[in-house]
C-alpha cells in the first residue's frame, strides 16, 4: 500500500480530504456533554396520599407496588421512600443497556395490575411514572419585581404557562414544580358545622352534586320534526368557577324557607393546591421548577433549548413578573469541553516543538503536524456514527492520542531522513526504502496500541460505558494514524522533502549542540546496553525484583471512582428537628442566605423549603448556591466555599446544615462521597434498625478513615397516636367510616372534584381552617354525625397518646433500610472509606447488611474489574505479537518491558498521593501500549539485523542504538503532549491520575 500512494500522491490527498470533510460535517452534529450517559436506566414512580403517615404509605402503597416490580424484566435494584408530606416514590434501576422507554412501559403495565388495590385518594391523584436523571440540569425561576404577584400567583402562572412548554423540549425528562397551581380551597369552621348540625360528608355531597357539568344538547337536532328549520345549542352553567359561586352552594333548607349555604360554615378562596413547598431566589420570594434530563439526552443542547423557549415565553410575561435561571449546570459542561479543547491545542503545539527539535526542519515537522489533525477529524466522524458525544472522556482520550498518533508519522519521517542523510538517496527513493523497513513496525505498533484498549470495551456497568468512550477515541484515532502513515505520510515525504547532503547534522548553533549531545548520549547508551546484554542473568534478577515491587506498590494504591471537580456550585441541605414548622425552617434559611450572599465568590442562591434529596417535609430545605465564573473568584473554589458555609452554619443551634459538592457524574447520585443502605435483612423492626444505624454512625465518628458520616434521611419525631374506641363508637351510633372521613378531611385534606378556572381544570379541596388544626384539643373538638342524626364529639371515642413515629420510611430491594452518606477523611480515598464502613458494619448485630448504590456501586464494580482489565490488555498484546511475528519468544521480550513502564506510573501516583480511579486505569492501559510500542521498534529492527546475519547480542545492541532517537522523539512528544493536563486549572482540570 505505501508504494501505491508514493507513486500516486494526489490519490492520497483526495482520501485525506474526504476524511477532513467528513470530520468537519460531523463535529457540529455531535452532542456535547460533561460525561457520557453512564447511569443505568431508571424509572421513578411517584404517588401522593394527602395526610397519610409514612407507615400508611409503606403498607398501603409501596409494598403493593414493590411486589409487582420484582418481576419486571432486566431490573437491577429498586429503592423506595415515603415521608410525612404524604408523598412516596419508588425508583427502579435497570441493567445497563436496557431501553429506558421499554422499561417505563413495562413498569406502567405492572402498575395496572396493582392500581385497583391502591387507596382511592392515591388513584384520584394518579401514579406518575417518569424516566429522568436523578439530579437537576437547571432550575427555572419566576419572581415578582414589584411584589404585585404573590407566591400562589407565581406558582399558578408557572404551572399554566411555563411547565408544560418546558416538558415539550427535546431532552427534558421531567419538570418538577416546587409549588402548586391554584385550587378552590374550602376552609371548614368545625364549630359552625356543629351549630348547623352538618357533617363533612354533607358538604362533600353538596359540592359534588352542585359542581357538576351539564350537557343539555341542542334543540331541533336530527332526527327532527318535519318543517324544523333551525337548530340551536343549549347551554347551562353546571360547574362553578368563582369563590362566590362556591360559597353560595346550598347545604340544606330550613322550614322557614331560609337556606344554609357553604359560606355559612366555611371560608372559600382561590388558594394553592398544596402548601408543601416555598421558594426563595437570592433572599426574595419566588417560585421554581427543576428540569431533569431524559436518559441519554444532550445536556448542553437541552439547556440551550430551555433558554431559547424561555426567551420566547418572556415576551408574554405580565408586567411585574420576571423569569430567571438561578441554577444551571450546562455552563460547566461547556467550560469543561472548551478547557479540554484548549489543552488539546496546547498539546499539539508542544508535540510540534518536539518534532522540530529532533528533525530540525520545518518540512519534516510539517508532515506529522498535518497528519495528526486529519486523524482526529476522522475520529469525530466515527464518534457520530457510533452515537457517542463530545465529552470530557472522549476529549481526554484525544489529548492522550495526540502523542500517539504522531508516532507513526514521526517513525516514517525519521527513517526517511536517516536514509537520505546516510545514503544520499532522493526523497522518493529514500521513502520507498524506508517504508520497506518500517511497514511491519507500523503495523505491529498499530495492532498493539489497538488491541490494548479493546478489553476496556467489554467492561460491564457504568464503568464499561466510560471505558468504551476512551477506547473508541483512542483506537479509532490510532487506526486513522496508521492508515495515514501508510498512505498520506509517505506521499508527503516523497513530494515535500528536499534532498539533503551527507553530514547535514553537522550544524552550528543550538541545533548543532543538540545533535552532538544526542550523538554522545547514543554512544554511551549503546555501550551500556552492550554491558547489560552481556549480564542478562543479573538483569533478569533485577527485573523480577522490580516486578515484585510493582505488585506491592499497586496494592497500596487507594481506590476511587472519579475525581471531584469544581462544577461551579454546591448544595446545602438544611434539616431541623422532626417537629419543626416551616416558620422555623425559614429562619435558618434566611441566616444561610445572609451568609452566602455576602460572599464575594457567590453569584446567586436558590432555596427550596420543604424539599430535600433525603425527603420532604416542613423541617427540610435545600439550597443551590452558584459561584461566579472560575476566573472571577480570586482563587475561591466550590469546595472551599462549601466548607466555609458549613463552618459558619455550625454555630446555629437549630438543626443540621450540610454543604456538599455534586457527584462527578450527576446521573449516579445527588452528592459526592459515598452512599449506602443499611438493610434490615431479618425484619427486626424500625427500632432495631434505628439502633443499628446509631451504632454505625457512632463507630464511624471514631474512625480516622471516614468523615461527615450522617443519616441521609428524616429523623423520627414526636407524634400523636389517636386510639379509637370502636366499641364505644358503635354504641353511640358512630360508624368508623365517618370517623375516618372527618379526620382525613379536616386534618389532612379531601379532594372533591374539579372546577374550570380561566380555561384550566383545577381541584376543589376541602380542609379545616388553620385555626382548627393547631392543637390536639382541636382534633378532639371535631364532631361526627351518628346514625340517629345527632352530633358526637371525637373526644368521646378518641384518646390521644404521645408517641415517636418515623417521619420517613426507606426500603431497598424490599428490605427496610436506612440511607447513610459520608465522605473519605483527608488523605483517604473513597475506596478506603467504603472498605472502612463495611468493616464497621460487621460489628453490628446479625441480620444487618450493607448495600452500595449509585456512584458507590459503580466504584465497587470498577475496582473489581481493574486487575482483569490489565491482565486482558497484556494478554491481547502478547497474542497479537505472537501472530504477527510467528513466534512465542519475540512477543515475550516485548511484554517484559511493560512492568517497567507501569512501575513509573504507580510510583508517581504514590508520590502524589493519588487514588487508583477510572482515569488512572485508562492511563495504565495506555502505558502498557506505549511500553510495548517502544519495544516493538527495537525488536523489529533487531529481527531484521538478525536476518542479515548479525549475531543475537550485536543485533540487539545495534537495534537499540538505531531506534533511540525515534523512541526519544515519540516518548518526549507523548510526555509533553500530556503536560497541559498536568498544569491545567479551572473547570475540568481535576483528573490528575491521567497525568
Amino acid at each position: 500500500m505505501p508504494q501505491f500512494f508514493i507513486h500516486r500522491p494526489v490519490f492520497a490527498w483526495v482520501v485525506a480530504l474526504f476524511i477532513i470533510l467528513a470530520g468537519v460535517i460531523a463535529i457540529p452534529k455531535l452532542p456535547v456533554a460533561h460525561y457520557p450517559s453512564v447511569a443505568p436506566s431508571s424509572v421513578t414512580i411517584t404517588a401522593t396520599y394527602p395526610g397519610a403517615t409514612p407507615q400508611t404509605m409503606n403498607d398501603a402503597v409501596l409494598s403493593l407496588i414493590e411486589r409487582e416490580l420484582s418481576s419486571v424484566k432486566n431490573l437491577l435494584y429498586f429503592e423506595s421512600t415515603a415521608d410525612a408530606s404524604g408523598s412516596a416514590s419508588v425508583t427502579a434501576t435497570f441493567k445497563p443497556g436496557t431501553n429506558p422507554e421499554l422499561a417505563q412501559v413495562d413498569v406502567q403495565n405492572r402498575l395496572k395490575a396493582v392500581e385497583p388495590r391502591l387507596p382511592q385518594a392515591v388513584r384520584q391523584d394518579g401514579l406518575s411514572v417518569e424516566s429522568a436523571s436523578s439530579s437537576f440540569l437547571m432550575i427555572v425561576g419566576l419572581s415578582s419585581e414589584d411584589g404585585r404577584f404573590d407566591e400562589i400567583a407565581l406558582n399558578d402562572y408557572m404551572a399554566r404557562n411555563i411547565v408544560e412548554e418546558l416538558r415539550r423540549i427535546d431532552g427534558v425528562g421531567r419538570v418538577q414544580l416546587f409549588g402548586a397551581e391554584q385550587a378552590m380551597r374550602i376552609w371548614i369552621d368545625p364549630e359552625k358545622l356543629i351549630a348547623f348540625g352538618l357533617s363533612v360528608n354533607d358538604l362533600s355531597t353538596a359540592i359534588t352534586e352542585q359542581n357538576a357539568p351539564i350537557v343539555p344538547g341542542s334543540i331541533g337536532a336530527s332526527p327532527s320534526m318535519p318543517g324544523q328549520k333551525v337548530t340551536s345549542l343549549l347551554t347551562a352553567q353546571g360547574q362553578l368557577s368563582t369563590p362566590e359561586e362556591f360559597a353560595a352552594i346550598i347545604l340544606c333548607s330550613n322550614v322557614d324557607g331560609s337556606n344554609v349555604v357553604l359560606g355559612d360554615v366555611a371560608r372559600v378562596e382561590l388558594g394553592a393546591q398544596s402548601y408543601g413547598f416555598s421558594n426563595r431566589e437570592n433572599g426574595q420570594p419566588a417560585t421554581a421548577a427543576a428540569i431533569q434530563l431524559a436518559p441519554g439526552a444532550n445536556a448542553v443542547r437541552t439547556a440551550e433549548g430551555v433558554q431559547a423557549r424561555l426567551a420566547e415565553l418572556n415576551q408574554a410575561l405580565p408586567a411585574g413578573m420576571k423569569s430567571s435561571i438561578p441554577f444551571n449546570t450546562a455552563p460547566f459542561v461547556k467550560v469543561s469541553i472548551e478547557k479540554v479543547i484548549h489543552t488539546l491545542i496546547e498539546a499539539m503545539v508542544l508535540v510540534f516543538l518536539v518534532m522540530l527539535l529532533f528533525l530540525q526542519n520545518i518540512r519534516y515537522t510539517l508532515i506529522p503536524a498535518l497528519v495528526a489533525p486529519i486523524a482526529l477529524l476522522g475520529t469525530f466522524t466515527v464518534m457520530l456514527l457510533a452515537g457517542f458525544s463530545i465529552n470530557v472522556l472522549t476529549m481526554f482520550g484525544m489529548v492522550l492520542a495526540i502523542g500517539i498518533i504522531v508516532d507513526d508519522a514521526i517513525v516514517v519521517v525519521e527513517n526517511v531522513e536517516r536514509i537520505m542523510a546516510k545514503e544520499g538517496l532522493s526523497p522518493k527513493d529514500a521513502t520507498i526504502k524506508a517504508m520497506k523497513e518500517i511497514t511491519g513496525a507500523v503495523v505491529g505498533i498499530t495492532l498493539v496500541l489497538t488491541v490494548v484498549f479493546i478489553p476496556m470495551a467489554f467492561s460491564s456497568g457504568s464503568v464499561g460505558v466510560i471505558y468504551q468512550q476512551f477506547a473508541l477515541a483512542m483506537v479509532v484515532s490510532i487506526l486513522f494514524s496508521a492508515f495515514l502513515a501508510l498512505s498520506l505520510t509517505p506521499a508527503l515525504c516523497a513530494t515535500l522533502l528536499k534532498p539533503i547532503k551527507l553530514g547535514h547534522h553537522d550544524k552550528g548553533g543550538f541545533f548543532g549542540w543538540f545533535n552532538r549531545a544526542l550523538a554522545r548520549m547514543t554512544t554511551r547508551y549503546e555501550s551500556r546496553v552492550g554491558k547489560l546484554v552481556a549480564r542478562s542473568g543479573r538483569v533478569m534478577v533485577v527485573f523480577v525484583v522490580i516486578a515484585g515491587v510493582l505488585v506491592f506498590a499497586f496494592r497500596q494504591l487507594p481506590s476511587a471512582f472519579l475525581p471531584e471537580e469544581d462544577q461551579g456550585y454546591f448544595m446545602t441541605s438544611i434539616q431541623l428537628p422532626a417537629n419543626a414548622t416551616t416558620e422555623r425552617t425559614l429562619d435558618v434559611v434566611k441566616a444561610y442566605e445572609e451568609y452566602v450572599m455576602a460572599r464575594p465568590a457567590v453569584d446567586g442562591n436558590m432555596s427550596i423549603l420543604g424539599f430535600g434529596f433525603s425527603g420532604s417535609g416542613e423541617n427540610t430545605a435545600l439550597a443551590f448556591t452558584t459561584l461566579k465564573e472560575w476566573g472571577k473568584r480570586d482563587g475561591a473554589t466550590a469546595a472551599s466555599e462549601a466548607e466555609g458555609a458549613q463552618a459558619a452554619m455550625s454555630q446555629l443551634n437549630e438543626g443540621t446544615v450540610m454543604s456538599m459538592l455534586p457527584p462527578a457524574i450527576d446521573e449516579l447520585g445527588t452528592k459526592s462521597g459515598f452512599t449506602m443502605f443499611l438493610q434490615d435483612r431479618r425484619n427486626q423492626g424500625p427500632a432495631a434498625l434505628k439502633a443499628a444505624e446509631t451504632t454505625l454512625l457512632e463507630l464511624a465518628a471514631q474512625s480516622k478513615v471516614v468523615s461527615d458520616v450522617y443519616s441521609d434521611g428524616l429523623p423520627a419525631g414526636a407524634s400523636i397516636r389517636l386510639d379509637i374506641d370502636r366499641q364505644k363508637a358503635e354504641a353511640l351510633g358512630v360508624s368508623f367510616a365517618n370517623i375516618s372521613e372527618i379526620l382525613s378531611t379536616a386534618m389532612g385534606s379531601s379532594y372533591i372534584n374539579d372546577f374550570p378556572n380561566e380555561g384550566r381544570m383545577q381541584q376543589v379541596i376541602m380542609q379545616a381552617d388553620e385555626s382548627a388544626r393547631m392543637q390536639v384539643d382541636d382534633v378532639l373538638k371535631l364532631h361526627v354525625l351518628n346514625s340517629r342524626g345527632g352530633m358526637v364529639s371525637l373526644s368521646e371515642v378518641v384518646t390521644p397518646v404521645w408517641d415517636e413515629t418515623p417521619l420517613q420510611m426507606v426500603r431497598y430491594l424490599g428490605y427496610a433500610a436506612a440511607s447513610i452518606s459520608g465522605s473519605a477523611a483527608a488523605g483517604a480515598s473513597t475506596g478506603e472509606a467504603m472498605a472502612e464502613m463495611e468493616r464497621l458494619a460487621q460489628q453490628l448485630p446479625p441480620g444487618f447488611a450493607v448495600a452500595w448504590t449509585g456512584q458507590s456501586l459503580q466504584e465497587r464494580q470498577s475496582a473489581a474489574q481493574a486487575p482483569m482489565l490489565v491482565a486482558l490488555s497484556i494478554l491481547a498484546v502478547f497474542l497479537v505479537l505472537a501472530a504477527l511475528y510467528e513466534s512465542w519468544t519475540i512477543p515475550l521480550s516485548v511484554i517484559l518491558v511493560v512492568p517497567l513502564g507501569l512501575l513509573g506510573a504507580v510510583a508517581a501516583m504514590l508520590l502524589r498521593d493519588l487514588p487508583n480511579d477510572v482515569f488512572f486505569k485508562v492511563g495504565m492501559v495506555t502505558v502498557i501500549g506505549l511500553s510495548a510500542k517502544n519495544a516493538i521498534l527495537i525488536v523489529e529492527f533487531a529481527k531484521q539485523l538478525r536476518e542479515q546475519g548479525k549475531g543475537l547480542m550485536e543485533a540487539a545492541v545495534e537495534a537499540a542504538s538505531l531506534r533511540l532517537r525515534p523512541i526519544l522523539m515519540t516518548s518526549l512528544a507523548f510526555g509533553l503532549g500530556v503536560v497541559p493536563l498536568m498544569v491545567a486549572f479551572g473547570a475540568s482540570a481535576k483528573p490528575p491520575s491521567m497525568r
